[in-house]
């Protein structure tokens, strides 16, 4: 049963009852071991606990939006002991144990981030305030992210982010109460780069057309970074409106720069329009330079190139995670996301999937719902069996650590879901930086 009021969405269910817990001989939570004394907001008491997905529902990013909320809906059924337990079976360490958080029923409610950051930190609000959100997660948008995060912080919520590749998210923005699974733009230029330089040579020209927010700003950083050290040279850099639609009037420019390389800096309906029109202007049937002009998509994901169709077919990118990974994590995903379904995840899906099942193992590891223990029981925190092998939530920048995958759009295809080839799994050796350079600083545990 669902009611829908101001664009949350609240997914009712009965409550036990909780009242004269103590006549029924259950002690008070003061004397319960690993319980806490201090109130904090949403403290559910015995009650539900209440999460809060906070998703692109609507806008350019819709696409990513609904696989979360697929995936976050799955994460509430293996979390209350329902269906086949997806990556409770595979995640190592755990404390999960199919019954809930700290053995209380999980519930949720659900916004529309609208892809804009006052509608999300409007959604985000309205859940906290109204509908006893414990956390917030979600989104495919690193304005989405940072705007939420800072929210969270002053609120004293923590916020698990869904896509944010920004480096900002984690970076000059980063917040003691936020926390990301996702990678960022540093590590897709580390990634892509070696392979761009042995496809591509290093004596190469490239344009890039980036998405105008901070998500797109740092990618493009990231990606001119890493291709300048290769010897690339950068010929221009055009900055587009987030769903923008028609790319034509940013396109026709190219054709006369000389660049030999296109660089697509954009996510969700704006990369399939922007590549989608970038071949129909015959760019990838154009020379410059002697050479065959190569575009590139540095962030893009199967529901992406689902979109393109068969203009993705060869595009090198890169990805968090596929679901043709052969490790067990992925397989036991996969099978439950497939099974509830009828299709195989996203790289959204995943993300989501797995910061749910994070934070809900946190709770258990520090015995409280507390927020600054849970953030503590997260900082630092080592698992593995989540789909991308040895991963670490470090703790001076709340980013997770993992290897990184490089895709490329698969030029023959076995299905329609079979759309990316996995041309290297990319150790995250390779893509780690000291925590400084992005700057920021946590913040406080406590907030008043």
């Amino acid at each position: 049963m669902s009611e829908k009021k101001n664009g949350v969405t609240r997914r009712k269910v009965l409550k036990g009852a909780t009242a004269g817990a103590i006549t029924a001989g259950i002690a008070p939570s003061i004397f319960v071991k690993g319980a806490w004394a201090q109130d904090f907001r949403n403290d559910p008491k015995g009650g539900d606990v209440v999460l809060g997905f906070n998703v692109p529902q609507t806008g350019p990013y819709s696409d990513e939006g609904a696989d979360e909320l697929r995936a976050y809906t799955l994460a509430v059924k293996h979390l209350n002991g329902e269906g086949d337990g997806g990556m409770l079976n595979t995640m190592q360490p755990s404390n999960l144990k199919g019954n809930g958080i700290l053995g209380q029923k999980v519930t949720y409610v659900t916004g529309d981030t609208q892809t804009k950051s006052d509608a999300a930190r409007d959604s985000a609000r309205r859940m906290i305030e109204r509908d006893g959100a414990l956390i917030i997660t979600g989104g495919s948008s690193s304005g989405v992210a940072v705007a939420v995060q800072a929210l969270c912080q002053e609120m004293g919520t923590i916020f698990m982010a869904g896509l944010t590749h920004s480096n900002d998210t984690t970076g000059k923005d980063k917040k003691r109460y936020g926390f990301r699974h996702f990678f960022n733009a540093y590590m897709s230029g580390a990634a892509l780069a070696p392979v761009l330089s042995k496809e591509y040579g290093n004596d190469r020209r490239a344009y890039h057309l980036t998405a105008d927010y901070n998500w797109g700003w740092t990618q493009q950083e990231s990606i001119q970074n890493a291709t300048e050290a290769l010897g690339w040279e950068t010929e221009k850099n055009v900055l587009t409106p987030v769903g923008a639609g028609d790319f034509s009037q940013y396109i026709t420019p190219i054709l006369n720069s000389g660049a030999d390389v296109v660089v697509l800096n954009h996510y969700g309906k704006d990369m399939v329009n922007s590549l989608t029109q970038a071949i129909q202007f015959g760019l990838r049937d154009r020379q410059a330079n002697g050479k065959n002009i190569e575009i590139i998509v540095p962030l893009f994901s199967r529901l992406m190139a689902q979109g393109a169709g068969e203009n993705i077919k060869g595009i090198l990118g890169t990805s968090n995670w596929n679901w043709s990974l052969q490790n067990e994590g992925s397989a036991a995903f996969v099978k439950s996301f497939g099974a509830e379904y009828g299709f195989p995840p996203s790289q959204a899906a995943h993300t989501c999937y797995v910061q749910a099942l994070l934070y809900a193992d946190a709770c258990e590891r520090a015995g409280t719902l507390y927020p600054p223990e849970v953030i503590k029981a997260l900082e630092g925190h080592k698992f593995d069996g989540m789909g991308n092998g040895p991963t670490e939530y470090r703790a001076e920048d709340h980013q997770c650590f993992k290897d990184v995958l490089v895709v490329r759009g698969n030029a023959n295809p076995t299905s329609q879901f079979d759309l990316l080839e996995v041309v290297q799994e990319v150790p995250r050796s390779q893509v780690e930086y000291d925590a400084k350079i992005f700057g920021g600083e946590l913040g406080p545990y406590e907030v008043s």
